[in-house]
Parts: C-alpha cells; structure tokens; sequence
C-alpha cells in the first residue's frame, strides 16, 4: 500500500470507530476507539483459521504501518503541544515542586524499582534476563501517557490542584522516561560490546558519561523548547490575530522544525514540545498577554489532538496483530506478574516522594492513590517496545518477553485503569 492508502484508511477507521463509541459504545474517546481496535484485530485473527490470506493481509497491512516511527517522529510532537497549550500556566508554576520530583525522581524510582522486581521475580517462571534489559523494560514502561491522561483528567471532575499535578507530570515523565530509555539503552550497547553504528568493541560507560548524555538530552530539549517557544509567542503577538491562517502555519512550523532540530542536536524533542507549548498556550496569562495566541489557534490543535488521539488509539488496537503469536500460557503468565510489578513500582514511585514533601506542604486527600491508578501506560511504552527490534545484538526472547509484557501492561492500564478511574476518583 501507499502512504496516502495507508493514510485513508486510518482515517477512515477514525472515523467509524469514532461513530460507532459515540452511538453505541458511549465511552471516553481513547477507551472506546482501542476496544473497537482490538475487537477488530481479534475478528480478523478469528477469521484467519478460516480464511488464512485475510489474517495475512491484515498483518501485512498493520507491520507498513511501523508504529514506533509513526508515533515517535510524527505524532508524538504535534500530541504533546496540543497538550501544553492547554495547560493553566500559572497553576502549573503553584505545582512546579511537585511536578517536577514526580517527573524526574518518581520516574527514576520507577524505572529501578521495575527493573530490580523483574530481574528476581521472572526468573521464578522460567524467565531470566539480564539486569540491564530489565531497566530497560522499566525506562519504557514507567513514563505514565500525557495522551491518555489528559483525556481522562480533562473529565474527572478533580480538584485544580490535582489535575494540573496528573496533568503536568505526565506531560513532562513521558519526555524524561525517553531520556532515561535512551541512556540506559547506551549502557546496555556498551554492555554487549557495540558501538552505535552497529560495530562491535563499545567504549567504557563511565558514571560522568551517562551524567552529561542525560544533561545533555534533558537541557538542551528544555532550552530549545524555550527559545522556539519566546520566538513564537513573540511573533504571534506581533500577528496580533489579524491572519488567523498565518498564526496556525506558524504553530506548525514551530512544532515541525523545533521537532527536527532536536532531532539534529540529539535533545529531547518530547521535552521540547512541551516546553514550547507552556510558552504559546495563553492559560494562565493576563488578559494583554493571552489574547496574543488567537481562538483558531486552539480550535485547530483541538481539532488536530482528536483526530490523532483516535488514530494513534486504533493503531494500539491494531498492533494486537503483530504479536497474536506471543499469546501463550506462560506469557500470559509473565503479563499478569508484568502488571502487578508495573503497578507496585507505581505505587512506591509516587507515595516516596509525595512521603517526603507532604512533610513540608500539604497534598490533597487520597493523592497517592489517585495518581497510582491514574498513571496511564500508552502509545509511547508500546513504540518504545518496538524500537528494540532495530537491534540485533539483543536476544530475539527478551525481545518478544519485554513486548508482550509492555503491551498486556498498556492494554490493561487503558482498559481497566481507564474505565476504574472515574468511579474512583468520585468516591
């Protein structure tokens, strides 16, 4: 198939996929669209006992689609400064102690967490993987999806406080998980002997190494966020929306070339995306200032974060197809053990760091628990997953055991996490 067939048909399964949740199914959006999903891949796989060139065909079809580059270098930016620009500046600034331990320190807490739990308990069923693949399935997985949050929190009802917590650690978790999975993926490259180009004899990985590729990704995706982000407002302001059109060329364009320079400089561009979305967004601004980015400009990102929150929602129901062959007993087995790790890592994640600053400021009641099962697994766990296959030198089983684990972790957080939430929240 060709890009604009492949193209088509996405949208054309948005389309129906969203028809069918708002008449029939009545769930949130992201929820709705990936049953509707995995319902469909698992009719076709159904089918394929019967009609085995239709399964074929379907497999085809969904393996052009290649999820990991999609999401990573396509949709990813556009989705998280749709998501930034509706962020409250001023209420993020309140919650930026928060924010920030939860998104840097409960990340890292998480990752290792993940990764210690892993490296003893997979053993037990018959699973051993050596510690450094283990963090790495702990980087990947432990980055909560500001795709999926967002769309939650926007309805939940929470106090502001709270939602511009869940809210704005998503948004920036997902950028430092990234980092974190790419520093730990060097490690890992070093640790087989490989060099990044694919050779063999890796160099030494010393404690300042990993400390300046760290800075380097985390500081310069802030700093280039910053400096598109200043450069932006500024000229929308000059715009002063006189030429609505020009104001969302000009967001694009930021979004698109901010995204491919820290590509080039080898930053954070998920960091950057956010960044620079806190600065255009007017949330949070005095009346002079907000009026700078115009109404169109939202309406279109609005428009623009649906229409891609479907599609991305329907690939992850689709990906089901990929790794039909992975659903056996035992995985099975290791995806369940997968969840409960996920979730206690979560949970200790979270309550250590909130533990400690409740000692000095106050947290809404039942915080924790909150954003323990609010904390969403989606899209970016999934292509993160999936990117490990461009890598010969790691053994094909942990492959296939860190895959499937991660999916049976993100379909679960979405579909019982996701439909849970609410009920509890209220309650």
């Amino acid at each position: 198939m060709s890009i604009l067939d492949l193209i088509t048909l996405l949208i054309f399964l948005a389309a129906g996929f969203t028809l069918i949740n708002i008449t029939v199914l009545r769930l949130p959006s992201t929820i709705g669209l990936m049953i509707i999903a995995l319902c469909m891949s698992l009719s076709i796989l159904l089918l394929g006992f019967f009609f085995p060139a239709i399964t074929e065909g379907a497999e085809q079809i969904v393996a052009e689609f290649d999820f990991q580059e999609v999401l990573m270098n396509v949709m990813l930016n556009f989705l998280l400064f749709a998501g930034a620009l509706s962020i409250d500046l001023s209420k993020l600034m309140e919650e930026r102690l928060p924010v920030l331990v939860l998104a840097t320190v409960g990340t890292l807490l998480s990752t290792f967490i993940v990764g210690l739990l892993v490296f003893n308990i997979f053993p037990l069923v018959g699973y051993e993987i050596d510690f450094i693949y283990c963090l790495l399935f702990g980087a990947l997985i432990s980055p909560t999806d500001p795709i999926a949050v967002l769309a939650l929190v926007k309805k939940a009802g929470l106090s502001k406080k709270l939602e511009i917590k869940i809210a704005g650690e998503s948004l920036f978790n997902d950028g430092v998980g990234v980092v974190v999975f790419l520093t730990i993926l060097k490690i890992a490259m070093a640790h087989a002997g490989v060099h990044e180009e694919g050779g063999h004899g890796g160099g030494e990985v010393t404690p300042l190494s990993v400390a300046t590729l760290f800075g380097k990704e985390v500081f310069g995706g802030l700093l280039i966020g910053a400096l598109f982000g200043f450069f932006g407002f500024k000229l929308l302001d000059y715009i002063d929306n006189d030429h609505v059109e020009l104001e969302v060329l000009v967001t694009l364009s930021l979004v698109m070339v901010g995204g491919r320079i820290c590509e080039l400089l080898h930053v954070s561009a998920p960091l950057g995306m956010v960044v620079m979305g806190l600065f255009i967004g007017n949330q949070g601004r005095d009346e002079q200032l907000a009026n700078a980015t115009g109404e169109y400009v939202f309406k279109f990102w609005h428009l623009l974060d649906e229409a891609l929150n479907a599609i991305l929602f329907i690939l992850i129901g689709l990906e089901m197809m990929v790794i039909a062959e992975s659903f056996t007993m035992s995985n099975l087995l290791i995806g369940g053990i997968g969840i409960v790790i996920v979730l206690t890592a979560r949970f200790l994640g979270v309550s250590i760091p909130i533990g400690i600053m409740s000692t000095f400021r106050t947290f809404e009641p039942k915080t924790i628990q909150i954003l323990t099962w609010g904390g969403l697994r989606g899209g970016i766990s999934v292509a993160l997953a999936l990117s490990l296959s461009d890598f010969e030198w790691i053994d094909q089983g942990i492959k296939e055991t860190i895959l499937f684990t991660t999916y049976s972790v993100v379909v679960f957080s979405i579909l019982v996490q996701g439909l849970t939430i609410g009920a509890l929240m209220k309650k």
